[in-house]
C-alpha cells in the first residue's frame, strides 16, 4: 500500500491566509509564506494552496506568492484558484507550482481536464470537486466558491473527471469546512473512492486526529487534507503522521 499523504491547506484571498468556515466568514489568519516554512518543517506530505477570491474576482493566481512560496517550501505544492486554460495553467507551473487544482472552469468546460492532462501529464492536474448540500439535502457539485449549485452528482462526475485524465480527486465538503466537528462525510467518500481509480484527497470538517484515520480506513482516502486542525490546535503534521502509524496506516515518518 503506498503511503497515506498528510496535507495542510493553505486558503488565499487577496494575497493573505484566511479561516473560512463552510467558504463564508473570513477571518485573516496571517502570512502565507511564514506558514509554509512551519508546515515544511513539520514533515507535511504536500501543501495545498487555494486562492479562493480567484475566480469570484475573474483574475489569475497571485504569481509573485506563488513563486515566493516555492522558494520556501521543499515538499510538493499544489495550487488552485482562477485557473482557466492551458496558458494560465503554465504560468502557475512556471512560478513553481508542482500540480495543479481546478474547479469551476472544469465543471464549465470538461474538455479543460484532458487539455491539462495532454499538456501537462495526468499525475500533474487535480480536479477539485466541492461538494455542497442543496435544498433537499442532496450532495452535489458546486460552483464559483461554493456560491453556486450544479445537478451534478459527485460521484458521476469523479469518474468523468478521472476518465478524462484527472490524476487525482481532491473531495471537499463545503458544508463541514472549517467547522472541526464532524471530521469527512465518509459514505459519500467512500462511494467516490470505490467508483474511481485515481486517488482521492479528503478535505472538510478534521476536528480530530482520528477523523484522519476514519478518512482512510472507512473512506479509502489516499491522502487526508485540512486546515484549521493544523491552523489553530496544537495538531500538526508530525503529530497526524505518529497517531496515525499508531493505528496501523502506512505513513512518512520524520
Amino acid at each position: 500500500m503506498l503511503k497515506v499523504r498528510v496535507i495542510p491547506v493553505l486558503l488565499l484571498k487577496e494575497g493573505r491566509m484566511v479561516k473560512t468556515i463552510k467558504f463564508s466568514s473570513y477571518r485573516d489568519v496571517g502570512d502565507p509564506l511564514r506558514t509554509i516554512r512551519v508546515y515544511d518543517a513539520q514533515g507535511a506530505d504536500e501543501i495545498i494552496f487555494l486562492d479562493i477570491s480567484a475566480t469570484i474576482d475573474g483574475r489569475n493566481q497571485l504569481l509573485g506568492i506563488i513563486s515566493a512560496c516555492a522558494r520556501e517550501c521543499f515538499i510538493p505544492l499544489t495550487v488552485g484558484g482562477g485557473i482557466r486554460s492551458v496558458e494560465e495553467a503554465r504560468k502557475v507551473f512556471a512560478a513553481g507550482a508542482d500540480r495543479i487544482s481546478v474547479s469551476t472552469a472544469v465543471v464549465e468546460n470538461p474538455s479543460l481536464i484532458n487539455n491539462l492532462a495532454n499538456n501537462f501529464g495526468n499525475a500533474n492536474i487535480v480536479v477539485c470537486i466541492d461538494v455542497k448540500l442543496d435544498n433537499e439535502g442532496v450532495c452535489r457539485v458546486s460552483t464559483h466558491r461554493a456560491t453556486r449549485i450544479t445537478q451534478l452528482k459527485p460521484v458521476v462526475w469523479a469518474c468523468e473527471a478521472a476518465e478524462r485524465g484527472a490524476g487525482e480527486i481532491l473531495l471537499h465538503f463545503v458544508d463541514r469546512e472549517g467547522t472541526m466537528e464532524y471530521g469527512y462525510d465518509l459514505t459519500l467518500l467512500s462511494e467516490v473512492t470505490h467508483a474511481v481509480s485515481i486517488p482521492v484527497i479528503a478535505c472538510g470538517g478534521v476536528g480530530n486526529l482520528q477523523h484522519f484515520v476514519d478518512g482512510v480506513r472507512i473512506g479509502g482516502a489516499s491522502a487526508v487534507a485540512a486546515a484549521s486542525i493544523f491552523h489553530f490546535t496544537d495538531q500538526s503534521p508530525i503529530k497526524a503522521h505518529s497517531y496515525m502509524n499508531g493505528a496501523g496506516l502506512p505513513v512518512c515518518l520524520a
